[in-house]
């Protein structure tokens, strides 16, 4: 009798969540273990490991953990828990909290407390810098092949995204040599 409670509850689950298509959520928990096991190894290594992440019940507890609790959080916050990545740097002269969220990074010096965000902004493809309550667009994405990057006197040129328009890019600024250029 409790099996087809059991049953029932997930068809309604489902049902609803398909009805409910606008707050469906990105499933993001779910979608992060199965794109690990998609690169374990060779398709023989990874069908074990699937195999065995089913067995374990792995797969059926994050897709119910982004069903009842993720997605939720997701729909009232707009950004999923699942999605967010923490790295802790060591770098020359301190230690730095860079935190990656959809949109963007977060860098808190460990040392002096400062944050500093790198924001992405979809609406026209940008990135910009946020310091001290201070926004300034850094560059934004033209097409496949260009960009319009910020200039030492505060306009924009547009830049080839090939190791050409990078070398012409750094003359323009000044920076010079090839330390820079993309390989």
């Amino acid at each position: 009798m409790r099996k087809k409670h059991l049953i029932v509850a997930t068809v309604v689950a489902l049902s609803a969540s398909m009805m409910m298509q606008s707050c469906i959520g990105s499933f993001a928990l779910f979608n992060k273990v199965k794109n690990w096991n998609e690169h374990v190894g060779d398709k023989f290594v990874n069908e074990i490991v699937f195999v065995a992440m089913w067995i374990l019940p792995v797969y059926e507890l994050c897709f119910t953990a982004d069903l009842l609790i993720l997605n939720s959080i997701e729909f009232w916050s707009g950004e999923n828990p699942a999605t967010a990545e923490t790295k802790v740097i060591d770098g020359k002269d301190a230690q730095y909290l860079v935190a990656r969220n959809e949109a963007g990074y977060t860098i808190t010096n460990l040392n002096t407390k400062q944050v500093t965000r790198f924001n992405f902004d979809a609406s026209d493809n940008s990135w910009s810098l946020e310091n001290n309550g201070q926004e300034i667009k850094l560059f934004n994405f033209v097409d496949e092949t260009h960009i319009d990057v910020l200039t030492r006197d505060g306009s924009y040129t547009r830049v080839e995204l090939s190791q050409a328009g990078v070398l012409a890019y750094q003359e323009l600024i000044g920076i010079g040599g090839t330390a820079f250029a993309l390989k």
